[in-house]
């Protein structure tokens, strides 16, 4: 076996994002694999040939984000946008099953309903391993309920590309920002990614923590891993609880604000340290918590409705999200774009820190991976050179010591 340069590279500098084009496109040289402390890499088994190659260096997130939007407008922090706004599904149940407002489920519904697509590619609750992730197939209103709801670990929703586009059909995608990339990116070799997928929604990621966060849950909670049945991450109320729920029916749960911001926010990978589109700018529509701020303008996370944050990137995603509002499906107030860093402060100072993060690497002599139409540049120019140079400074000494 040859090994790919490719997946060497990633490899070497720590970049993988878990996605599984490599695998998705990889004729089967190439599979995921869960590694410690719980994220998806690939495991390559026999030698790509060199369109297979080709395919995985030209369209990987984890070494090149090349995004090419088409929109009136265009945000350095917030990416492109044909309108923004807050609103949420008018299921109620929908609304309160979800993590936010139920805004992607209900988008997604809607697109089944009217048979812009005849299924959904969606990431759930795996129904063997209930603290891990499956990606599958959603053909009705009650499946996309079922898969409703943020999961806080590792998943791989293009490791079977090849096979959902070999499938008859239109189809909806849902991912993470780096998933929709990778599709997009992919879409420039492969005609039939724009043929199949008319639709592709992302929401706006904080990053992919390890499943070891997610057992740390399960130790302060006092649940065994071996006895539980269900596990969500958020949903059912917003933000909603991680909940442990054992096979006796009992149950053990935590705030959102502890799990993740206590555990879960402490385990992320690398590469979304790095990430210079967490907010889903490659795709026809973003989503992300509207959270309202609290007396200092941070984001409060008392229990209450669930209230989505909606961009429509794309003309298709102006089309889906206003025939979705003609049709009730749900409901949407414009919203400037300026609120949104009160919304979310975390994403807009990651966005801003992206190219000092990009020059520690450079000067520890690791791979930088290649950022293009995604801002960088101009993200950075609105934070304080105090703020880039503690930056700077924080992650190269955690590369030089090896704890990045």
């Amino acid at each position: 076996m040859i090994p790919s340069p490719t997946l060497a590279l990633v490899a070497r500098g720590q970049l993988c994002t878990g996605c599984g084009l490599c695998a998705g496109i990889g004729g089967g040289a190439v599979t995921m694999a869960m590694t410690e402390p719980g994220y998806l890499r690939p495991v390559q088994s026999a030698t790509l040939d060199a369109a297979r190659e080709q395919g995985i260096a030209a369209a990987c997130p984890a070494v090149t984000i090349d995004e090419r939007p088409v929109a009136p407008n265009d945000d350095a922090l917030w990416g492109p946008w044909h309108s923004v706004g807050t609103g949420y599904a008018t299921d109620a149940a929908l609304r309160h099953q979800a993590s936010s407002g139920g805004m992607i489920s209900a988008l997604l519904t809607h697109a089944l309903a009217t048979g812009l697509v005849d299924f959904v590619v969606q990431t759930g609750a795996d129904p063997v391993l209930p603290l891990a992730n499956a990606t599958g197939v959603s053909r009705d209103a009650a499946a996309v309920m079922a898969a409703a709801g943020s999961r806080y670990t590792a998943s791989a929703p293009l490791a079977e590309l090849d096979r959902w586009l070999a499938m008859p059909g239109k189809f909806a995608f849902v991912g993470k920002p780096c998933d929709v990339s990778a599709l997009r990116a992919r879409a420039r070799l492969d005609p039939r990614v724009d043929a199949k997928v008319p639709l592709m929604l992302a929401f706006f990621c904080a990053g992919i923590p390890s499943a070891a966060g997610t057992r740390r849950i399960l130790d302060r909670l006092g649940v065994a891993e071996s006895d539980v049945a269900t596990f969500r991450y958020r949903g059912d109320g917003w933000p909603g609880y991680a909940t442990a729920t054992r096979h006796d029916g009992s149950s053990e749960r935590m705030s959102y604000a502890d799990s993740w911001g206590d555990i879960l926010s402490k385990q992320v990978q690398f590469r979304c340290k790095i990430c210079p589109d967490a907010v889903g700018g490659d795709a026809d529509v973003a989503a992300a918590d509207a959270w309202y701020g609290d007396e200092r303008g941070y984001p409060s996370f008392e229990e209450q409705d669930g209230r989505s944050l909606v961009m429509a990137r794309t003309a298709a995603g102006q089309a889906i999200l206003d025939a979705a509002v003609a049709a009730g499906a749900v409901r949407v107030e414009p919203l400037a774009i300026a609120e949104i860093v009160r919304m979310q402060p975390a994403q807009a100072r990651r966005k801003r820190q992206i190219l000092s993060r990009l020059a520690a690497l450079a000067v520890a002599q690791r791979p930088v991976p290649r950022y293009r139409g995604v801002g960088v540049v101009a993200a950075a120019r609105q934070e304080s050179l105090v703020a880039q140079a503690k930056s700077f400074a924080g992650l190269l000494r955690r590369l030089v010591k090896g704890r990045a």
